[in-house]
């Protein structure tokens, strides 16, 4: 808490009412002496937030508030800083957001330091050394967070680069956005891999020239090879994920986090860790659709267990648009790459199982999260939903539309019609912009992606998420991403698609609350509601929006506990990880699950 001889004089401010602290509730708390937003569109600004038994009790001006003020009311004092209500993860994973912990950091800058194929190989050897006696023990080396889009050659490394890392061990990157990855020739060797494997279905095994593969490996054919991987994880192992994962959520201001596309298994973990340890916050886990069918009938709920429920389905359509994996509704503009001409990426399910999986639950009244990037597998979705409404009508699930990166505008009209919430992903316009308007789009449609602005002009509520691990749960970047749309380079990508402060800071609080069915209890400063709370060094509503993105997260707040304060002088959005530091003996069953799942003989028949 902060109390300080400003503290005292508040305090003594809040004395000086002509109301009887005794006829009133007294507050366990009172947040004052800084800008309050609210998120409540009735009273959108506050001098003092009364707090009892971890609910708000009052909001208001502070003399008001004198009213709840008692002998053992604490004091907490803003010194001057912004109070906001929590942020309500829109999208990400957070249990596989602990994958960031345990592995080499492949991302480029700001997040990361690999610019180019040599930088990517010298970290992982770095890393390799420095946790040499973790590498000896598994015989595994592992990277997360490369990006070809920013790599100096544009392309994938190639399983050849992986061997001068290491010829004798297997190794393995996967791509920032988890669709797909890269293996050495001895990880190739112990999955099964050859020139004579055929892909998966809704999988691509690229090749050389020779036939050969070539070490980059996408969806369900680099799934064949990390699923058998997570699942020989162990209880422990994910535990340890589920731990740093929802740390590292509080630590940019989320008080409830999301499991985007989860099993029975991890929501199992998850339940245990949060019976047995506690939770820093609240999680929603939405189990795949087409896996986990059972589990996600028997557990659906509306209420929590120890901060954790299952809010209902996921569903994936297609894959990564900065990867060429997302299905679009016409060509890639430059792909880079061994692509035919024409390409245009394509789906990972069928149409038969999309369809199957929209009517199970519409007609089961569960909430359905679908990933669709690319305008071909959103004129799928659309599809399903219409033909799922004919049948089963609307019974009020909130469909919502993960992504939607490559968006025509009809189709935005067509997601209003159909009731659907739209959780977009504008980081992309920082990470990847310059990317889409080179390569996958082009510079016309690159204007248009994660279109927010199309959104307002129908009056319709969205959300804004970060996707961890695909990129750090980075509140403020996610904030400033909406609001600027500057990508890396500086270029602004459609400007019409901006937002104001205001709507964004909706899109990552009361709008996501209304998401998960949560609007009653979270995302606005309101009386009744959890006492959640994220205090910023700054006002984001006060600041030029060009510095968003360097506002810092100084302190979480969960039901009035304290779960997160920084340390002074760290910038959390510059976080650096070190893989091993906190649990060593989580990271090497980690790397033995992932060398145990690399031994499948054949994990495609594995996995099925």
């Amino acid at each position: 808490m902060h109390f300080s001889a400003r503290s005292v004089c508040l305090v003594a401010a809040l004395t000086f009412s002509s109301t009887s602290a005794s006829s009133q509730q007294i507050a366990d708390r009172i947040y004052l002496g800084g800008p309050i937003v609210t998120m409540d569109e009735t009273a959108p600004s506050a001098e003092a937030v009364a707090v009892k038994d971890g609910r708000i009790l009052a909001v208001g001006l502070l003399s008001d508030l004198s009213a709840h003020q008692g002998e053992e009311t604490e004091t907490y004092d803003l010194e001057g800083r912004a109070m906001l209500p929590g942020f309500v993860d829109s999208h990400g994973h957070v249990v596989m957001g602990g994958l960031q912990a345990l592995s080499a950091n492949l991302l480029a800058p700001p997040d990361g330091d690999v610019i180019d194929i040599a930088s990517l190989q010298s970290t992982l050897t770095d890393w390799a050394e420095e946790n040499a006696q973790a590498v000896e023990q598994v015989q595994m080396i592992i990277g997360f967070g490369y990006d070809n889009a920013q790599l100096k050659e544009l392309r994938h490394p190639t399983r050849q680069e992986l061997d001068m890392v290491s010829e004798d061990l297997p190794v393995v990157i996967i791509h920032q956005s988890g669709h797909l990855g890269v293996a050495n020739s001895k990880a190739l060797e112990l999955a099964g891999i050859t020139a004579a494997s055929e892909a998966p279905p809704g999988g691509v095994i690229q090749r050389d020239e020779a036939g050969e593969p070539n070490g980059v490996l996408e969806e369900y054919a680099f799934f064949s090879v990390l699923v058998p991987m997570l699942g020989n994880l162990g209880e422990e192992g994910l535990a340890a994920f589920a731990r740093a994962g929802t740390e590292l959520w509080a630590k940019f201001g989320y008080t409830t986090g999301q499991e985007g596309r989860s099993s029975g298994e991890i929501v199992e973990v998850l339940k245990k860790v949060a019976a047995e340890e506690g939770l820093p916050i609240d999680v929603v886990a939405f189990p795949d659709v087409l896996e986990s069918r059972e589990y996600i009938g028997a557990n659906t709920s509306a209420d929590y267990d120890n901060r954790v429920r299952v809010g209902g389905c996921k569903l994936t359509i297609d894959g990564s648009p900065q990867g060429f994996t997302a299905l679009r509704d016409r060509p890639y503009y430059d792909p880079v790459g061994n692509y035919a001409a024409g390409y245009a990426g394509y789906a990972a399910i069928t149409m038969e199982q999309l369809q199957d999986a929209v009517n199970w639950c519409y007609e089961n009244d569960f909430q359905i999260l679908v990933h669709s990037n690319g305008e071909g597998a959103s004129d799928m979705l659309i599809a399903a939903l219409e033909e799922a409404q004919i049948k089963y009508g609307d019974p009020g699930n909130r469909p919502v539309l993960v992504h939607g990166q490559f968006l025509r505008e009809d189709q935005v009209a067509s997601f209003k019609r159909l009731g659907v919430f739209p959780s977009l992903f504008p980081m992309h316009t920082f990470y990847w912009g310059d990317w889409h308007r080179d390569h996958t789009v082009g510079p016309v449609n690159a204007d248009n992606i994660s279109p927010t602005g199309w959104l307002r002009e129908r009056d319709m509520m969205f959300g804004t998420h970060h996707d961890a691990p695909v990129a750090f749960p980075d509140s403020m970047r996610v904030l400033a991403a909406t609001v600027t749309r500057r990508t890396r380079s500086g270029d602004i990508l459609g400007p019409h698609q901006r937002v104001d402060v205001m709507t964004a800071l909706k899109a990552m609080t009361i709008w996501p609350a209304w998401q998960h069915f949560e609007e009653d209890e979270k995302g606005s400063i309101e009386v009744g509601k959890v006492a959640d709370f994220v205090i910023l060094s700054d006002d984001p509503t006060a600041v030029d929006p060009e510095t968003l993105a360097e506002l810092e997260v100084l302190v979480t707040v969960k039901g009035d506990e304290v779960i997160y304060e920084a340390e002074e002088g760290v910038r959390e959005g510059s976080l650096q990880f070190s893989p091993f530091s906190n649990d060593p003996v989580i990271a090497h069953l980690f790397l033995h699950a992932i060398y145990q799942g690399m031994r499948v003989e054949d994990p495609w028949l594995a996995r099925n």
